[in-house]
């Protein structure tokens, strides 16, 4: 029983007794009250790579806190700590930049994207990447290759888009340009790397094989005429798709 005393100028205060089931009536009204009075915590708050957000959410937020780069905060190095910025990993942090972007994904949904790049790089990557997120231009993934065990076999098997991973060249001593944050590579499943060694053919992702064929007509390829060859090559980057050595449709490197 709940007793609630009261009285008016000294007059004899009277009691009120409610039921158990009158308490756990008014607890639920003010549960249902406090929700909705409490305000949901966006996804755009928090930055979670890859979650879905609407358009409404972003007009909220602001589209220019959703294209930012700041130099790379403690949990984002934690989550790059041993993996793609191993203990042997030469680069300074500081010459890194973490960048936060908005893309479509392939069911033009807006999803939250990141990616770990060289600060020299780190305003024109914003450019194209706001570019094409206003085309609608669709990548299916655009998380830290950190979240795939920095391996780029898996992250580039999982048609994700990523830029800084300290690595050597496949089968050479020298630096990537990843490891520098210089390269990006984008829907890297639908534009294979291709290379001929000692006459064995290897194609990186492995199942990225049915997309080598660049004159077939598919979904996601990129070529001198797609919008993202038009705006990366823009800020003086250079494509991997028209080297000769090997064809990497995917890499665009400064």
């Amino acid at each position: 029983w709940l007793t609630v005393r009261f009285g008016i100028d000294g007059a004899s205060s009277e009691m009120i007794c409610l039921s158990d089931m009158m308490k756990i009536k008014l607890l639920f009204l003010f549960s249902i009250a406090f929700l909705f009075m409490s305000p949901t915590r966006s996804p755009l708050t928090a930055w979670t790579p890859a979650a879905v957000v609407s358009q409404a959410e972003v007009e909220r937020y602001g589209l220019n806190r959703c294209f930012t780069a700041v130099p790379i905060p403690d949990h984002i190095f934690q989550r790059m700590r041993g993996h793609s910025y191993p203990s042997n990993c030469d680069i300074p942090r500081a010459d890194l930049r973490y960048l936060k972007v908005l893309h479509y994904d392939f069911n033009g949904r807006i999803r939250l994207g990141e990616m770990v790049c060289n600060k020299s790089v780190a305003n024109d990557l914003l450019f194209v990447f706001r570019q094409l997120y206003h085309k609608r231009y669709a990548i299916g993934s655009m998380r830290l290759i950190d979240d795939f065990g920095a391996d780029d076999e898996h992250s580039m098997q999982a048609n994700n888009t990523s830029c800084f991973c300290y690595r050597r060249v496949k089968g050479q001593a020298k630096l990537s340009k990843h490891a520098l944050g210089l390269a990006v590579d984008v829907n890297p499943l639908y534009n294979p790397c291709v290379r001929t060694i000692r006459g064995r053919r290897s194609v990186q992702p492995a199942n990225g094989l049915p997309y080598i064929d660049r004159k077939a007509a598919f979904s996601h390829k990129i070529s001198r005429e797609d919008v993202a060859y038009k705006y990366f090559t823009q800020r003086g980057f250079r494509w991997g798709g028209a080297w000769r050595s090997l064809k990497d449709y995917q890499h665009f490197e400064k």
